[in-house]
């Protein structure tokens, strides 16, 4: 073919724009962070160390994120957003009681990779909370979610539904042994996200699990009547 012919024919194709996925990007910038925070802190993880794990320009990371709080905020509420999609799948097939109480609990416990850099990206929001007014609205919501969870591991102990509503309380004394969980599983994050070489995963569940029992057997003392309190033993966790 001649060669202005040729010249011709390329002019006649036209190059697609590539599409981009802004919110798969999002994700990639947010995954790039977490990885960030578990290996070096939040202190470590700035907007120029994010591109360089991102293997992006700075240019490009601050085209969704103008600041480290931004982005902190972004991956904070994506990590909010996903765990109760896990806790419905929970919900849905495990069936209800103690098995049901300790599986749902685990979705908030550092028991594997992935949930313990949630949990190290949680410690962080957190930290950055006391400084940054503008993420107290995080953990505000983280709270109400943990608490919620509490109070539906007490209702599967004796043998109610989940709570309909997550700012109701339970009545007493549910609600207090629902506070008492919730410390737990605060206690047992804190602790295996900051020392998982003292707890690791296996004494995690079993803590989870004798907390569950002790609730479990005080509250057959106050709802002796309760199908799911009186009948049968908490899981054995391991």
């Amino acid at each position: 073919m001649h060669f202005v012919t040729l010249w011709h024919e390329c002019a006649k194709i036209r190059v697609m724009p590539k599409l981009v996925d802004h919110d798969q990007r999002r994700r990639e910038i947010a995954a790039a962070l977490t990885r960030l925070i578990v290996r070096v802190g939040v202190e470590g993880a700035s907007v120029r160390a994010v591109a360089a794990e991102a293997g992006w320009s700075m240019g490009a990371v601050r085209y969704y994120f103008g600041t480290q709080e931004e982005l902190l905020r972004f991956a904070v509420t994506l990590q909010l957003s996903e765990v109760p999609l896990r806790l419905r799948r929970v919900h849905d097939t495990v069936p209800a009681g103690p098995v049901r109480a300790h599986a749902a609990l685990e979705e908030l416990l550092p028991l594997d990779d992935a949930r313990l850099a949630e949990a190290r990206v949680w410690l962080a929001a957190l930290g950055r909370c006391r400084i940054d007014p503008t993420l107290d609205d995080l953990r505000l919501t983280g709270w109400q979610g943990e608490r919620y969870l509490a109070r539906a591991a007490i209702c599967d102990l004796v043998g109610t539904s989940w709570p309909t509503r997550p700012d109701a309380p339970l009545p007493e004394p549910l609600e207090a042994e629902a506070e008492a969980l919730h410390v737990v599983v605060d206690g047992l994050t804190m602790m295996g996200a900051s020392y998982p070489e003292r707890l690791g995963p296996a004494d995690t569940r079993r803590l989870l699990g004798a907390a569950l029992s002790h609730a479990r057997a005080r509250l057959t003392a106050h709802v002796p009547d309760s199908p799911s309190v009186a009948a049968g033993r908490h899981p054995d966790p391991s």
